[in-house]
């Protein structure tokens, strides 16, 4: 008697336990924690576009954000994740969507560009792109101003003449890329005596401490203003238009649909000149990249 009893006693305890365990789930004591994770590449701005996005999302919804900054080797190990579902959203540009990821060669009107962006990735990827910032942060090549006036460059034409008694440095993405240094090769026969692969926060260090003569840059990094460069034309036309968009899998668009009408709020906010005025808040007045976010965000009334 006494053995049945205390088997009672142990059921009702179960009962009572499993009991409050529904009670608080139904009253929403137990909830799923929601959390998308967002990427950057490593150099300032994806920092600041990355930053961008996750104070939008994380001041304007539920959702939680874990942040993976700074991933090397840029769209070579992040579409991968991306299509792995180990990174939810992150900030890509047209021209590197285009040419390196869907491998196209010609080269079209922008607005065609980034529909068909849209159609293709969808269909192959289940990734969605977002309408753009609105700043292009093509790709250029950049020497010393006083390397161009000893050697009249002004384009890049000049600079290939001459480039097999001359060292490049870009990052290591840069020449895996049609869009980048074969691409360039092969329409401006570039030959450099030797060719550096250096991080992207490093090539200003190698260009101003003489490590090299020529590096690859972008058309809205503020280093440019403080490391007396001069910016080559790009006479041929080579490279394309670079305007930023976010990225979201499509996977987790279904999960947190409010997710797509937040990030649309930064459609056509950001102009070049804004880019290059937080990029030089990043690298000129050393502000940390989620500081710099932020008070863009409040700027424009997002937050």
């Amino acid at each position: 008697m006494r053995a049945k009893k205390i088997r009672l006693i142990i059921a009702l305890v179960l009962t009572l336990v499993l009991g409050i365990s529904v009670l608080a789930t139904g009253c929403g004591g137990t909830k799923e924690v929601k959390k998308v994770v967002v990427a950057s590449k490593p150099f300032t701005e994806s920092y600041i576009l990355a930053e961008i996005v996750s104070g939008l999302i994380e001041n304007t919804t539920d959702i939680t954000v874990e942040r993976k900054l700074g991933i090397g080797g840029g769209t070579s190990n992040i579409q991968p994740a991306m299509e792995k579902g180990e990174i939810d959203i992150y900030s890509e540009y047209t021209g590197t969507g285009w040419l390196f990821v869907l491998k196209k060669t010609d080269i079209i009107d922008k607005d065609a560009m980034l529909a068909q962006l849209k159609t293709e990735y969808s269909k192959l990827y289940k990734i969605k792109w977002l309408d753009a910032y609105g700043f292009n942060d093509t790709f250029a090549l950049a020497v010393k101003n006083a390397f161009a006036k000893e050697n009249n460059l002004n384009n890049y034409s000049d600079l290939a003449k001459i480039s097999n008694k001359y060292r490049f440095a870009a990052e290591y993405d840069f020449y895996e890329r049609d869009d980048g240094y074969p691409g360039l090769v092969k329409t401006y026969g570039f030959a450099f005596k030797e060719t550096k692969d250096v991080d992207i926060g490093l090539k200003y260090e190698a260009i101003s401490s003489g490590q090299v003569d020529a590096i690859n840059v972008f058309s809205t990094d503020a280093l440019l203003l403080t490391n007396d460069l001069k910016v080559l034309t790009d006479d041929k036309n080579f490279f394309p238009p670079y305007y930023a968009a976010t990225l979201v899998r499509e996977e987790t668009l279904t999960k947190y649909p409010e997710l797509e009408a937040v990030l649309s709020k930064l459609t056509g906010t950001i102009s070049n000149e804004e880019m290059i005025a937080m990029n030089s808040s990043v690298d000129n007045d050393k502000k940390d990249p989620k500081v710099v976010a932020e008070e863009f965000l409040k700027s424009k009334g997002l937050i």
